[in-house]
């Protein structure tokens, strides 16, 4: 069992924001973590099949940003007032939540292997697209698995 607060470093990639208009989150360095688990916390108050996608990218102002290639595990909880379980979805680089008004928890968990080091890709953020409804709302915490404890992780994270 791990202990959030203790073993791992946790980055807010986006504020709760609108999903009108698309948002991306945050780039992090992947360079001193081993894996990311990436929460998407969505506020569905019109029905919308939202896209999110994994992004990376050769520095954290997004520099060179492309799709990720290499699949991952992906979880998803669709209606989190009806249950508290995420339920394992097919590995991917996106999902697609469902066009329903509910509330819902996505989680993609990325190992730093799955990003394009040999052309200097270690940057990963996520990608929310465009709902067209300024009540939808987002927000993107991540979850870091450090090389270091986390009061001794190198400040460039998000630098």
């Amino acid at each position: 069992m791990i202990n959030i607060p203790e073993e791992l470093y946790p980055i807010v990639g986006i504020s709760p924001a609108t999903t009108n208009g698309g948002v991306v989150s945050d780039y992090i360095s992947m360079k001193n973590i081993l894996s990311v688990s990436i929460q998407v916390a969505l506020t569905q108050a019109v029905g919308h099949a939202t896209a999110l996608s994994l992004t990376q990218a050769q520095d954290v102002s997004g520099t060179g940003a492309k799709a990720l290639v290499l699949t991952v595990p992906i979880w998803a909880n669709e209606d989190v007032a009806a249950s508290d379980e995420l339920e394992r979805q097919t590995d991917g680089v996106a999902y697609t939540v469902s066009a329903d008004i509910k509330n819902k928890l996505v989680t993609f968990r990325v190992d730093s292997q799955k990003l394009d080091g040999n052309n200097d890709f270690d940057c990963i953020a996520l990608t929310i697209a465009d709902s067209s409804q300024a009540t939808n709302l987002v927000s993107v915490m991540y979850e870091c698995e450090t090389r270091y404890a986390p009061e001794d992780m190198p400040s460039n994270i998000t630098d």
